[in-house]
């Protein structure tokens, strides 16, 4: 996995999503779309000094996935026998060892600049994908493929900017909803397709605002909405 294979992947969601060419480059879509995303920090490996990424920043030392599996491999992470007296030998023994693993993953392929990634493949700079593909700057995606900027999500595909949902597909800007296809920026909603600035609604198509459209009156409109996203 790396930023071309990503782009790639970018450019595949955006244009399912938005029937577009996508205009981003990945840097500009991060900042654009994925601002208030908790995405991996670049740390540095105290063992060998080589960035590395990290769910969280704070802890002070860090030691990749795979070193910290090099060191088990040489000495079983164990220290030589030595007096332990008092509290601070203690600390200064553990201070030895007390590494923060970063990029972990668990039989996972082809991820990047990622860290808790599980049974999942194709995941660049994310925090957090279980049995998940195609993953591009998100937060704990769940059962998920071709999302980006996803946040707190489960069985979605091709979404940009889906928070705390699930079974979301072909959306864009949707959070606390269920079941909804189609659609852009929709709040609070289930059971909902081919809706744009909704909220509250179930069990509706062709909604925007949350009035009744025909659905010759709602794809002039998503068609101005799309162009709207794509060029503001």
């Amino acid at each position: 996995m790396n930023a071309d294979i990503a782009k790639q992947i970018l450019d595949k969601i955006v244009g399912q999503v938005f029937g577009y060419q996508n205009p981003w480059t990945l840097e500009q879509f991060a900042q654009k779309y994925a601002f208030d995303v908790r995405l991996p920090s670049q740390v540095y490996d105290s063992t060998t000094n080589e960035p590395t990424w990290a769910s969280s920043p704070n802890p002070t030392k860090f030691i990749t996935l795979t070193n910290s599996r090099k060191r088990s491999e040489i000495d079983d992470f164990m220290l030589p026998k030595r007096p332990l007296n008092s509290i601070q030998d203690i600390l200064a023994a553990w201070n030895e060892t007390n590494y923060t693993s970063t990029e972990r993953q668990i039989e996972s392929i082809n991820f990047a600049e990622s860290d808790l990634v599980y049974n999942s493949e194709n995941v660049y700079r994310t925090v957090e994908s279980v049995r998940s593909k195609n993953v591009l700057f998100s937060e704990s995606a769940i059962d998920s493929e071709f999302v980006a900027a996803l946040q707190r999500s489960i069985n979605c595909s091709f979404v940009i900017r889906v928070e705390d949902s699930q079974n979301i597909t072909n959306s864009f800007s949707v959070s606390w909803s269920n079941k909804v296809t189609n659609s852009f920026f929709m709040n609070d909603c289930f059971d909902v397709s081919d809706s744009m600035f909704c909220s509250h609604i179930a069990g509706k198509q062709y909604c925007v605002a949350n009035i009744q459209c025909t659905k010759e009156e709602y794809e002039a409109l998503r068609d101005q909405v799309v162009r709207w996203i794509l060029t503001s």
